[in-house]
């Protein structure tokens, strides 16, 4: 492994810091942010090496040799920087989503429509499978966006099967894990719960940052296993089938449009765990059908904005690879 000394460290704790930021966002994956700023390789190898193995060395050789063995500096100082940088967020996305939601999703699906540009143009040959491949994915979605939810996202199952899941935004560049949060209806309450745990630490309320890192934890326990999982088995995917990897996920980011649609109407509310009424089961509805004021040119803007964020970041990466 790469002998680093601190500035490199910090350096790869900005990058970490750019990476929080992106998976808090739906629409930008923390993948992409890897793979733009060179450190994808190492991120999925040394993910890839951690295992068992390392209490063996620790007890051989001495826990500095196990550390050093599997890389653990690089992870450390990456993962601070993408702890540091989603506490900060959150709360001024809870805060956004609460105060300018019209706004907030406009700007998401205008990241999401570029995503779907992005990773769709990656597919480099269009046979029928892969079109066939790109429909069901793109109906798979669309049906979980319909579908009633599948239990409530303060139940503890529910965060562990939402960490699983969303923590293929680690591994892919191009798919959001706060995107795959928004599709099974956890990405609102993660987000309070990041915001709670950050507003415990800062003003010393030690029963509000225990109940959301107790709850974080259960999120974050679902992830571990889910990063094992799923590392393994994209990567082999990716090898032998890119193609229709990639049409289904584009599929699936099409699919899933409708749940990010800014103009909703409420059907059904839920208790949350403060007791406090909020949105279950929504419907989306064109802006004239919208009860308020629909904010259509903010919209346009925003959406415009987030479309324009991907592109850039698009741009970034190619120049990247010709240099």
């Amino acid at each position: 492994m790469p002998s680093r000394n601190f500035l490199q460290y910090l350096l790869i704790s900005a990058k970490g810091v750019a990476m929080g930021a992106a998976d808090v966002v739906p629409g930008v994956s923390g993948g992409t942010i890897a793979f733009i700023s060179g450190i994808y390789e190492e991120l999925i190898e040394t993910i890839h090496k951690l295992n068992l193995g390392f209490f063996k060395i620790w007890k051989k050789g001495g826990f500095k040799a196990a550390w050093r063995a599997y890389n653990l500096s690089f992870l450390f100082a990456l993962f601070s920087g993408v702890i540091i940088s989603i506490l900060s967020l959150a709360k001024l996305i809870a805060w956004l989503l609460a105060n300018h939601p019209i706004m907030v999703w406009a700007f998401f699906f205008g990241l999401v429509i570029a995503s779907i540009l992005f990773v769709g143009r990656q597919i480099t040959a269009w046979k029928a499978q892969t079109v066939i491949a790109m429909v069901i994915g793109a109906a798979f979605a669309l049906y979980l966006t319909l579908a009633k939810p599948i239990g409530s996202p303060d139940s503890a199952w529910f965060l562990l099967i939402a960490g699983f899941v969303a923590i293929i935004a680690m591994i892919l560049p191009g798919i959001s894990g706060a995107f795959i949060l928004l599709l099974l209806g956890a990405y609102g309450p993660v987000i309070d719960m990041l915001s709670q745990l950050s507003e415990g630490i800062t003003t010393l309320n030690g029963p509000m940052a225990a109940n959301a890192l107790m709850r974080i934890g259960i999120f974050v326990i679902g992830a571990i296993l889910g990063l094992k999982v799923f590392s393994r088995t994209l990567n082999w995917m990716f090898k032998h089938f890119k193609n229709l990897t990639l049409a289904v996920l584009t599929g699936f980011m099409i699919g899933a449009l409708n749940k990010i649609w800014p103009w909703k109407k409420v059907i059904q509310y839920r208790t949350n765990h403060k007791g406090l009424e909020v949105p279950f089961i929504e419907e989306s509805v064109l802006p004239s059908g919208y009860e308020g004021d629909p904010q259509l040119l903010y919209a346009v803007l925003f959406c415009v904005i987030g479309f324009l964020t991907i592109f850039i970041l698009e741009r970034i990466s190619v120049n990247k690879k010709t240099a």
